[in-house]
């Protein structure tokens, strides 16, 4: 096996696949990377089981052939050889098999110990499977609007990931940990078939959306307990998480009695200078409401407490409402819009956080004990 490639067009791939593969898992070839050079392409696939990455990449091969690398150390040497075509040859030395690399023009190799294929794991083959397709910006969106929302509680499995079904016509992405409930929907003019509905692991979507283009579109089929993605020149597919996933339109108030409008780079200054002096662990900052003003104020500590004011747009009687920071904080991050908006009916029922005007996402956060 032997072949040519670009230093740069590999290390984009490795690094991808170096996302995905585990190093702590007990099977040492979950930690390598498969290469398959075969007609001046090179296929290269990665896993850690429940997620599968596939890209392939033209190269000039002299011999072919297949074998995996440890993706660590191969990533490494690719960072320490500087740009240009490299070549990967296969080599035998003392029983042992050997990928020699080396950069084609300057004095520069290294050895590394090669591992057969014969134990990587095959990868489910998405063939018959009934694809479609939207715009990759419009799913990427959709993905930031709700990964961050999965719950981290293992035992809690059926909320360790995001929610994908069809309903009305429309695509619709929901993540709960119990305590704050993200959601989007999208119709798309293209239309989607039916599908079942299912719960993905954030992993898969964050690399998706991570290596998404804004420009074109991906293709999605949800189908045998497996999700696949297909987009430029990467397969990726994933396990769904079995179980059921609470009924969320429980949680979402059918209407509000009372809200109120702030600025949302005023309100994101407000909450960085406030969670200076909040307990990190519970989290608690105090909302009050009136007329004009929006006070933030952290719980009084040993350490101290912080107050900030901030204009809003409010008509109601004075309120106080507990809510945890981060949950205001991390959908702000996603938020590209210039006023937020809260609905609320009182001070201990859920708070929808969505932005001013109404788009097709809106978060819902659960108020906390004001003590």
């Amino acid at each position: 096996m032997k072949f040519t490639f670009d230093r740069n067009s590999m290390i984009n791939e490795i690094s991808i696949a170096q996302e995905i593969i585990s190093t702590k898992s007990a099977l040492s070839i979950l930690s390598n990377v498969l290469f398959i050079a075969k007609d001046n392409t090179l296929t290269i696939k990665a896993t850690d089981i429940k997620v599968n990455f596939e890209t392939k990449i033209p190269v000039d091969i002299e011999e072919e052939g297949s074998t995996t690398v440890f993706c660590d150390k191969f990533l490494g040497i690719l960072s320490g050889l500087d740009e240009g075509e490299i070549v990967f040859e296969i080599q035998q030395k003392d029983n042992q098999i050997i990928a020699l690399i080396r950069h084609s023009t300057k004095k520069i190799k290294f050895q590394l110990k090669c591992t057969s294929q014969d134990k990587f794991p095959e990868f489910p083959v998405a063939q018959e499977v009934p694809f479609f397709e939207i715009p990759s910006k419009d799913i990427k969106k959709m993905i930031s609007q709700t990964s961050f929302a999965v719950s981290s509680d293992e035992t809690r499995y059926f909320m360790n990931g995001v929610y994908f079904e069809k309903k009305n016509d429309k695509l619709v992405l929901v993540a709960t940990d119990g305590r704050r409930l993200a959601y989007v929907s999208k119709q798309f003019e293209s239309g989607i078939p039916d599908f079942p509905s299912a719960i993905v692991h954030p992993k898969v979507l964050n690399i998706v959306a991570k290596h998404l283009s804004d420009e074109g579109n991906i293709s999605i089929a949800i189908v045998d307990k497996m999700i696949f993605f297909r987009f430029q020149n990467y397969e990726l597919s994933s396990t769904l998480i079995e179980g059921q996933f609470p009924n969320y339109m429980r949680v979402i108030p059918e209407t509000q009695l009372y809200n109120f409008k702030v600025q949302k780079n005023e309100l994101v200054e407000s909450l960085k200078r406030t969670s200076i002096m909040v307990d990190k662990k519970a989290g608690r900052i105090f909302f009050n409401i009136c007329p004009g003003v929006l006070k933030l104020t952290s719980q009084e500590s040993d350490s101290g407490d912080a107050e900030v004011e901030i204009p809003c747009e409010y008509a109601g009687d004075e309120v106080t409402i507990a809510m945890n920071y981060r949950y205001i904080e991390e959908p702000l991050r996603f938020m590209n819009v210039e006023m937020i908006k809260f609905e609320f009916s009182g001070e201990m029922k859920a708070v929808t956080m969505l932005s001013e005007p109404a788009e097709d996402y809106f978060h819902i956060i659960m108020p906390m004990q004001m003590a």
